[in-house]
């Protein structure tokens, strides 16, 4: 089975990226880690459907499914986008909740991301989910390695609404947004290695590019090998959410852990590569880098999408 995307998911891709690059480059992405982000990109994103290609056509969203949505989802992972879009989009969407940015932490961490400036929060209560708006939560916020992310620790302070009672629900729920998260570490990975093939020719050492050192050569060849065997995985997952594939949550495991060890391959060859530079704040790599940090323990650690799958191939 050839896993590509085809001319109207790539079309999608495409303008996303094209309005990605333009509207949050790492200049947008560092002024976040400061202050509240630039919503120019996440309106761009709003203005071409990006946030409502899960919602049914009879509610004024796109009606597609995941296959669609996850190449937009790693292209805001390529660019750091410091928005909940795997949140917003791919959670909560599905769940009728369509309109308002939203915050969720259904991966059990603690810590909501974009808590300080989301206009809404799904969180867990009992076995289902309740959907707050912003003044109906108190918000403590939490330092974190990746400062534009802009976590806190939530707490309920009113009734909010319920969305789901159904454990089914949010089981769906949770697994999609592993899926976002796989595919945000995909394309930071990708992010990374192309920051640092560009920096492999520019700097020149003994007379000659980095790039053409073979040791250099080795390490970017092998996270490419990682980000290249990770790219199916996660469009598989994509494919198994959206058609209801009895392997779907084993899959999205799948594709988390093999995005998140392309995400730490990829992220050490290019520290290594970069050299003292690399370890700068004032190098736009570390933006991409502690992103990559942060998602890799989100949604589920590695260890726990191991024993996941795991539990599902010897049940």
């Amino acid at each position: 089975m050839r896993f590509a995307l085809d001319d109207d998911r790539e079309a999608l891709r495409s303008t996303a990226r094209e309005l990605l690059t333009e509207l949050c480059p790492a200049s947008a992405v560092r002024a976040a880690w400061t202050g509240v982000p630039d919503e120019a990109a996440w309106n761009a994103l709003a203005d071409i459907g990006a946030l409502a290609v899960l919602v049914p056509e009879s509610d004024g969203g796109l009606g597609l499914d995941e296959t669609y949505l996850v190449p937009v989802v790693e292209e805001a992972g390529q660019t750091a986008l410091p928005h909940p879009l795997t949140e917003t989009a791919l959670v909560a969407a599905p769940l009728g909740v369509a309109g308002p940015m939203v915050a969720t932490d259904l991966g059990g961490a603690g810590l909501v991301a974009s808590a300080t400036f989301a206009e809404a929060f799904l969180l867990v209560s009992g076995r289902g989910l309740r959907l707050y708006e912003a003044h109906e939560v108190d918000v403590e916020p939490v330092e974190t390695v990746d400062a534009s992310r802009h976590c806190g620790r939530v707490r309920p302070r009113a009734g909010g609404r319920s969305v789901t009672e159904d454990p089914e629900a949010v089981a769906a729920a949770f697994d999609r947004g592993v899926l976002g998260a796989a595919a945000e570490l995909l394309g930071l990975s990708r992010a990374m290695l192309g920051l640092t093939a560009g920096y492999a020719t520019q700097r020149h050492q003994f007379g000659k590019p980095i790039g053409s050192f073979q040791a250099v050569k080795h390490l970017l060849a092998n996270a490419r090998l990682e980000i290249e065997f990770a790219a199916p995985a996660v469009l598989y997952a994509a494919y198994a959410i959206a058609h209801g594939q009895p392997d779907a949550s084993r899959s999205v495991s799948q594709a988390k852990w093999l995005a998140g060890s392309a995400a730490a391959v990829t992220g050490r060859a290019a520290l290594q590569c970069h050299g003292a530079i690399g370890y700068t704040t004032e190098h736009d790599l570390h933006l991409y880098l502690k992103r990559s940090w942060a998602l890799a323990r989100a949604w589920g650690s590695a260890d726990f999408h191991a024993d996941r799958v795991a539990a599902s191939i010897s049940a």
